[in-house]
């Protein structure tokens, strides 16, 4: 527990330490939009993009929590969409390490005038999973900081509440190797403030 507790701040700063750096102004516009927990099927999808429905639902056993900031009113956020700032993790219940934080940009698009949307994620994520020499099904990351994708459909069920079904995938794009990368598919529930 110690150890995941150290993984989980550790890499929540390092993450998050450039995009704080980044601009004084972006230090300064961080503020909270949305609170979320969730749980996760581990494992669920071998692959990158899903482009088959061979997803496995038997491992129920990870948990996720993900802090949403409000697109901070700078230019750059403005020209690429101004996308949200996440930082989250997803841990594992069942005592597989493989669990990771992550740090990245959310862009949210509204479907039509409907409650419905979709959510696009990319960034980054430290894992304290095994970078090489574990046995299946163990993955082998190649290194402890991978990339991190996301994507969802969600809906606002209220002013202040969401519920987003979310496929997300880490890995490290071959930059390493091994690169078994690990992909999770889960259901959270969203407090907006």
């Amino acid at each position: 527990m110690r150890r995941l507790a150290k993984t989980l701040f550790g890499g929540i700063a390092a993450a998050s330490l450039p995009l704080l750096l980044a601009s004084p102004a972006m230090s300064q516009a961080l503020v909270l939009d949305e609170l979320r927990a969730g749980v996760f099927a581990h494992n669920a999808y071998v692959g990158f993009v899903p482009t088959s429905t061979n997803f496995d639902f038997s491992r129920i056993e990870n948990v996720k929590f993900s802090a949403l900031f409000a697109s901070p009113e700078i230019d750059a956020f403005t020209w690429i969409g101004s996308p949200r700032i996440e930082m989250g993790g997803t841990f594992n219940l069942a005592g597989r390490r493989e669990n990771f934080v992550h740090a990245n940009l959310n862009w949210q698009i509204g479907l039509f005038e409907t409650p419905l949307y979709l959510e696009l994620g990319f960034g980054a994520s430290l894992t304290d999973g095994a970078l090489s020499g574990a046995t299946a099904p163990a993955r082998n990351f190649g290194c402890p900081l991978n990339f991190y994708e996301s994507f969802g459909i969600g809906a606002h069920l209220s002013e202040t509440v969401t519920a987003t079904l979310v496929y997300e995938h880490i890995s490290n794009l071959g930059i390493c190797t091994p690169n078994d990368g690990i992909s999770h598919v889960g259901v959270q529930v969203g407090f907006k403030f």
